[in-house]
């Protein structure tokens, strides 16, 4: 016989012998291949099979919980902290994030000036995961400049995992009044802004806006800018020779919806909630609304992201009441 087999087959007898016996669990659970993970500083990672695709922050020394990053298929993240040329003034771009410019009177838009508020994460009340998506729950007050609670929240973040590396970050959102009626007020600005990464913007890297109306890019009569539509789409270069980008998508069983899409050339976009007018969130009469970010490849055809609203629209509400079953 060969040395070189008998040498093979003593190998492989050793690393027989050597191996630690095994312990057989036969009451053993599958695992989530979807987690949404605790980490520290208040902070949730949602992964599938332990690789991180977005991350939640709601820490109490935040103007705003947020989340970032929200990955693509290449690994990159399609959005980014702040803006790329005037990181002070607009430092309240946290990626994807939900705040407004009046209510009552008090902004939780910018982060500095005499009426600034702050969103404050209170506690997080639920986690879960699953085969294709995990979920985070947490509760959140809006805070006055004295720290008097304007508006109670309750928010469910739920990134669900799509085929190709796509994946889709839904934001559920219940409000509520405590004693007095609470009034989002007439503005541009909130509830939900996205701020994309550098290169898929427009004047930076040449990419495209898109709607379900047909509207392309910001401004002109076939602009998207301040246009109602179903849903808004931000695709551009994320790597050399790859396109990438974010559709914003409005569910319909928001009290505005076809909503107004707040969007600029300078790689953001937001879904304007008052654009038309404000609304009063009564006591005993909470407001729930709905909206999901789709983080894609490529530029997507028209038709492809009408699907992709379709299916979204589909889904149900789900109960953020916080009562128990």
């Amino acid at each position: 016989m060969p040395s070189s087999l008998i040498c093979a087959l003593l190998a492989v007898f050793l690393a027989v012998v050597a191996a630690p016996a095994q312990v057989a669990l036969p009451n053993a659970k599958p695992v989530p291949p979807v987690q949404a993970l605790p980490q520290p500083y208040e902070q949730v990672s949602f992964q599938r099979n332990g690789v991180e695709g977005a991350r939640l922050h709601f820490g109490p020394g935040l103007n705003r919980p947020f989340v970032f990053p929200l990955l693509g298929p290449s690994g990159r993240s399609v959005t980014r902290m702040g803006h790329p040329h005037d990181p002070v003034s607009h430092s309240h771009h946290n990626s994807i994030w939900v705040s407004h410019n009046d209510v009552n009177g008090w902004s939780f838009w910018a982060d500095r000036g005499t009426n600034q508020g702050r969103i404050i994460g209170q506690r997080l009340e639920k986690l879960e995961d699953g085969e294709t998506t995990a979920t985070a729950i947490i509760y959140n007050h809006w805070l006055d400049k004295q720290g008097r609670v304007v508006l109670e929240e309750r928010r469910r973040v739920s990134w669900e995992t799509l085929p190709g590396g796509e994946s889709l970050l839904v934001l559920d959102l219940r409000f509520e009044a405590k004693g007095t009626p609470v009034t989002f007020g007439k503005t541009p600005f909130g509830l939900v802004g996205v701020r994309l990464a550098k290169t898929i913007g427009i004047h930076d890297g040449g990419g495209t806006i898109r709607n379900s109306e047909g509207n392309v890019d910001e401004q002109g009569d076939n602009g998207c800018f301040w246009k109602r539509a179903r849903w808004c789409d931000y695709s551009g270069p994320i790597l050399p020779g790859k396109n990438e980008g974010a559709t914003l998508l409005d569910h319909p069983a928001n009290p505005n919806h076809p909503t107004f899409f707040h969007v600029r050339s300078d790689g953001w976009m937001g879904a304007a909630f008052t654009h038309d007018a404000p609304r009063v969130v009564a006591p005993g009469q909470p407001l729930q609304l709905r909206y999901a970010i789709y983080a894609h490849a490529g530029v997507p055809t028209v038709a492809a992201l009408q699907q992709r609203w379709a299916s979204f629209a589909q889904t149900p509400l789900p109960d953020l009441s916080g009562k128990k079953k």
